[in-house]
């Protein structure tokens, strides 16, 4: 009996997780004579949501522990790679190379999408309330909203998009960082006031941990902000609004006012954090009108998946595609200049940005070679600065 309704790692491995299909394609194939057919499978993005321009590649990790032992070559896009869908000439690009017999991994391909898909939605959209953050620090507060099976996924890959920490004790220590945390109403309604809450917080918790009080229980905002500054005095770090929607009013004047009310009674060094239904959008505005950190749950951890989808583009050397695909194997360029990208065929040398004529950099790059991994793979943290660098060049329209 499964009490719990998630895959374990092995089941994914050996294709337990696949549609069906594939399984009967592979049992066909073995039974026609067609098992060592060599293929090239590439992956590439169907569709953005939400409009997006662009998307945070993450789940690579992933990718590398399917393909290993398999008799399989694997090129990719670097983990945290941000892309378009499509190259300067509308072409679409190649996230993701395979080259192997089809039989060996068919029944891996539904896995392939999968461990992808979800994981570069919610990276994607971690990186776009980051950017509109303007660099103050952004948390991820949503494992709540979703399965629990999947809580380290969800956390590792909003902090690869950019997040700077995470609730969830399974994802900090997937990260290496350690858990984020506040306090919840009900520590706050049990022991009677905020006054009360923060001073056993003190009293109880690690002092490493900072002292963050929530101001919004059974008081106006800042007459509890107040309270807590002067219940703990300058070991109060910050305060958190997480104001219920039929209270918030107009949040970002309910934030200047707190600001306000503090600053006046020699409290500038509290910090006001702000959680509870934020996306990119009220990120932006909140920001501006003073908040200086974010806790952002399920606009992140139940972000749409982007959709990928995997086509065979080359069997046994031979370039062939479906309908409304690009026969044969390709590569696709980046220029480090302008970030202009373009798609070519796979055996092109080299080749210049037909924006600035900069030398672009080739995208795809080996990770697994006959079933081996080749390098070491970046570390979370390692990922997270390479999507904040190229950050700085993609705009949120």
């Amino acid at each position: 009996m499964r009490r719990f309704h998630v895959a374990a790692e092995d089941e994914i491995k050996n294709g337990r997780t696949a549609d069906i299909y594939y399984w009967r394609t592979r049992e066909i194939l073995e039974a026609k004579g067609y098992a060592s057919t060599k293929v090239i499978l590439e992956v590439s993005i169907s569709n953005l949501p939400r409009e997006w321009k662009w998307g945070v590649l993450c789940g690579v990790e992933e990718e590398a522990y399917l393909f290993e032992g398999l008799p399989v070559n694997v090129w990719s896009m670097p983990e945290g790679t941000i892309m378009p869908p499509r190259d300067a000439r509308g072409l679409r690009i190649p996230i993701m190379s395979i080259e192997g017999p089809y039989a060996s991994f068919v029944h891996l391909e539904t896995a392939i999408i999968g461990l992808i898909c979800q994981a570069s939605g919610i990276a994607t959209a971690a990186a776009r309330v980051k950017k509109a953050a303007d660099g103050k620090p952004c948390f991820s507060f949503g494992i709540r909203r979703i399965h629990p099976g999947i809580a380290p996924m969800v956390d590792r890959a909003a902090f690869i998009g950019g997040f700077d920490g995470v609730s969830g004790i399974l994802g900090s220590e997937l990260i290496g960082e350690p858990p984020v945390g506040t306090m919840p109403h009900p520590l706050i309604l049990i022991l009677g006031d905020v006054e009360r809450a923060v001073k056993a917080f003190d009293e109880v918790i690690d002092p490493k941990v900072p002292r963050v009080a929530l101001v919004d229980t059974l008081y106006d905002e800042k007459v509890e902000s107040l309270r807590a500054a002067e219940a703990l005095g300058d070991k109060l770090y910050a305060v958190r609004l997480d104001t219920p929607g039929s209270r918030k009013g107009d949040f970002a004047d309910i934030v200047r006012e707190v600001r306000w009310e503090l600053d006046i009674r020699g409290y500038r060094y509290v910090k006001i954090m702000v959680s509870g239904g934020l996306n990119e959008y009220s990120v932006k505005e909140l920001s501006r009108a003073g908040a200086d950190a974010f806790g952002v749950g399920t606009y992140v951890s139940n972000a749409p998946s982007i959709d990928f989808t995997t086509d065979v583009v080359e069997i046994e050397g031979k370039p062939i595609a479906k309908r409304g695909k690009l026969s044969g194997r390709k590569q696709a360029w980046r220029c480090p200049s302008c970030y202009t990208w373009l798609v070519t065929p796979w055996d092109t040398p080299e080749t210049s940005c037909p924006s600035c004529s900069t030398p672009m950099e080739a995208m795809l790059k080996p990770v697994i070679r006959e079933g081996k991994v080749l390098a070491k793979l970046p570390s979370p943290k390692e990922i997270r600065e390479y999507v904040l660098k190229q950050l700085e060049h993609y705009s949120l329209d």
